[in-house]
């Protein structure tokens, strides 16, 4: 993976975090989408060739919804104690209100929603 592809991670999660700061004032909130936003696109550029398509959406809630072209499903497990990876799906499962993996095409779709209470 060239290094290039990574700096997209920092540009979404600013992005994100414009977005949601103007529809919940920021905070906690942002503080959150951010980080899962920032895990789930990590994963599809490492994971996927091809890169990532995020969207998020506000209605009542917060839904982000990041696309890639890889077929496999990613699996939450739980990180090694030495490992840098495996966090990510623990994170987004512990701190979103719903959340969940759809295969569309020939890729698939992770997601999250937050704001709003459960689903």
């Amino acid at each position: 993976m060239r290094h290039a592809d990574l700096r997209a991670v920092g540009e979404v999660r600013r992005e994100l975090r414009q977005l949601v700061s103007r529809w919940a004032g920021g905070g906690e909130l942002a503080d959150v989408a951010t980080l899962l936003t920032s895990e789930l696109v990590t994963n599809a550029l490492v994971h996927a060739e091809g890169g990532a398509v995020v969207t998020a959406r506000i209605g009542d809630r917060l839904r982000v919804e990041v696309r890639d072209c890889a077929s496999g499903r990613p699996e939450v497990r739980a990180a090694t104690v030495d490992g840098t990876s495996g966090r990510g799906l623990l994170l987004v499962r512990s701190l979103a209100d719903a959340w969940g993996i759809r295969t569309e095409g020939l890729g698939k779709c992770v997601w999250f929603e937050l704001g709003g209470g459960p689903a």
